[in-house]
């Protein structure tokens, strides 16, 4: 038997520390094996469904690589991406997700007591550009590029504050990375344009 839990736990590990009950049977793992894990502390639950190993060394991205294991098709945007990105002194107490239009399919908010969500919606160019997807052992993590996620901070100023939107577009304007053009790229997608160039101005002035 401890053998058994042993190979078990391997395989958990394997897969970043966290399991989906779904994925188990494919790993030939069954759910009562998971819930006596459960049940003796090896494997924490973390959401309806969703178990990490209770000794997991947590990575800075941890949170991040939980929800893209829970919701594949949502992107990491707005104060969690300036974080990722290294844009904000912000520290996001939720992590900040991007869903496409209003019929996006999406667990409700009870199953994402850790780590909590906030949840964005985005429609067309504005959810489809300006992904990346950054791999994190064997997960991939969709989250927002620079550009993009400043150009969505200035879209949604009024929920996240203008003044995060100015801070992260000060960086940006003074890291390697800084692209005028992409950046107005992205703005034109989102419709703040004529926001963000007095402030763009006055910064590269």
């Amino acid at each position: 038997m401890l053998d058994k839990e042993k190979d078990i736990l391997k395989k958990v590990r394997r897969n970043n520390g966290i399991l989906r009950l779904s994925q188990a049977q494919a790993l030939g793992i069954e759910p009562h094996e998971i819930y006596t894990l459960r049940d003796k502390n090896k494997l924490i639950p973390i959401s309806r469904g969703l178990y990490r190993l209770a000794n997991i060394r947590m990575t800075e991205n941890y949170d991040f690589i939980v929800v893209a294991k829970r919701v594949p098709q949502a992107v990491i945007c707005l104060i969690s991406a300036l974080s990722f990105h290294n844009l904000t002194t912000e520290i996001p107490h939720k992590v900040y997700l991007a869903l496409p239009g209003p019929g996006a399919i999406v667990a409700t908010p009870k199953d994402y007591k850790n780590p909590p969500i906030k949840v964005f919606r985005f429609s067309g160019k504005a959810f489809s550009e300006g992904i990346e997807t950054h791999k994190q052992g064997k997960v991939s993590i969709k989250v927002y590029n620079p550009a993009k996620t400043i150009a969505d901070c200035f879209k949604f100023r009024n929920r996240i504050g203008l003044d995060v939107a100015i801070e992260a577009l000060k960086l940006y304007c003074k890291s390697n990375n800084c692209n005028v053009s992409l950046l107005t790229y992205y703005s034109k997608i989102c419709r703040v344009e004529k926001i963000i160039k007095p402030y763009l101005e006055a910064i590269l002035s």
